[in-house]
């Protein structure tokens, strides 16, 4: 992974050097009177590209008891992801990780789906007894809310969304959830 201020830059200009980099994934965090809001995760080459709702954001700094990470990719964990479209943005989150089939760590990175929303959680198994392992929270955490899921990647003009978020006509009933 790799940081870039954003400054000014087109986000499709963005997308195109991505793309051409080499990358599998941008996310764009937007911030607002220095709060993080937003989150825009485009799933590079060919998208889709998801934009959430981000909320009760803590850093690791922030996190009492918080240990470092260690340079080991981590297991992900995609818990709850029960419909066509949870288990879209499911894969889409995973992907950000990567796979592998033979891992070796002690690093948990945990996206739990529970109401729509979605928690982010870091951990590490430190193993003081031989019969049972704690965990050790590494931070960041946060949540997310999807508000919309856009067919391949960011356009706002002629992007086809797959699924938008509408609060009035969808959050009627407290049993019915789309993730």
């Amino acid at each position: 992974s790799v940081y870039y201020k954003r400054k000014n830059h087109e986000l499709k200009k963005m997308v195109v050097e991505c793309s051409a980099k080499g990358f599998t994934d941008l996310i764009i965090i937007n911030e607002d009177s220095k709060s993080l809001n937003a989150l825009t995760h485009i799933h590079l080459p060919n998208g889709p590209t998801a934009y959430y709702k981000l909320t009760s954001v803590k850093l690791s700094k922030d996190i009492p008891n918080c240990g470092k990470p260690i340079n080991v990719k981590p297991e992900v964990i995609l818990n709850n992801f029960s419909t066509r479209l949870g288990q879209r943005v499911a894969r889409m989150l995973g992907a950000l990780f990567g796979t592998r089939p033979d891992f070796k760590g002690r690093r948990v990175a945990t996206f739990h789906n529970q109401r729509d929303f979605i928690f982010f959680r870091h951990h590490r198994y430190i193993f003081d007894t031989p019969d049972k392992p704690r965990l050790q929270q590494l931070g960041p955490q946060f949540t997310l809310k999807l508000r919309w899921l856009m067919e391949g990647t960011f356009d706002t003009k002629q992007g086809e969304y797959e699924w938008i978020h509408k609060r009035r006509e969808m959050d009627t009933s407290r049993k019915r959830f789309f993730l």
